[in-house]
């Protein structure tokens, strides 16, 4: 008998050795190019971000033998994306499902060698949820900054439950995100994912991730009716 944390037999065994050898020793020097990126303008390191995400799409693809599927029409102007969280997939995979997407993510990220600094070179935005006032106005003030950028604003995009959530289960969004969306005044295209059951922790499996994109939630809800949206929406393949 199969369960999440066991391949589905020998060749799911085999897929999964090779998904990590490839992807995972690809991304070595991957990395190793990106820290160049450094010295470089940003558009650059935009480029081998997309590189990166691109080698993982094609592993999860050709190795893993995981599908995309993406439903429902794909905003191309600046909002705030608020998406499930059900595994790192989506994570890597948000810069191939939109152009330069700033993500919020939380301090621990940031710690890791290398990775803080590309993050922060890249836009990523810090969330520190033991933060005080001033870091929180940071915050905003950075995410503000991308969505209203002089040559191309960049869509938002934060896990509003906080955290990954385990599939078939339902979190309640963070307090954090009733107040992004009130501060940031864009309106939420909220985004529901289903990769929890083919790519959980270690032992990933072949099949079909769906994105779902919502309709468009304007601004200036009140937080209970924005919370409640959100809330319905995300979860629409939690099932």
């Amino acid at each position: 008998m199969t369960t999440p944390d066991r391949p589905a037999g020998l060749a799911g065994l085999l897929r999964n050795i090779a998904f990590y050898t490839l992807f995972y020793g690809g991304s070595v020097p991957l990395l190793m190019i990106n820290i160049v990126t450094l010295l470089l303008p940003a558009g650059v390191l935009f480029v081998m971000v997309r590189v990166w995400c691109g080698w993982h799409w094609w592993c999860c693809r050709h190795v893993l033998g995981i599908r995309v599927v993406v439903e429902g029409q794909v905003p191309d102007y600046p909002a705030l994306f608020a998406m499930r969280h059900e595994s790192f997939f989506e994570a890597i995979d948000l810069p191939i499902l939109l152009h330069n997407p700033v993500v919020f993510a939380k301090q621990e990220l940031f710690a890791i060698p290398l990775w803080g600094a590309l993050g922060r070179r890249y836009g990523l935005v810090t969330v520190d949820r033991h933060a005080g006032a001033r870091a929180l106005k940071a915050m905003f003030a950075a995410a503000r900054a991308h969505s209203r950028g002089a040559q191309r604003a960049r869509p938002l995009v934060i896990f509003p439950e906080g955290t990954r959530v385990p599939h078939g289960t339902a979190a309640p969004l963070q307090a954090g995100f009733a107040g992004l969306y009130k501060i940031m005044g864009l309106p939420v295209v909220p985004v529901a994912v289903d990769s929890g059951p083919l790519y959980h922790r270690w032992w990933k499996r072949p099949g079909v991730i769906t994105y779902r994109f919502g309709a468009e939630i304007p601004a200036g809800l009140p937080r209970h009716a924005i919370e409640t949206a959100v809330h319905d929406a995300i979860n629409a393949l939690n099932s």
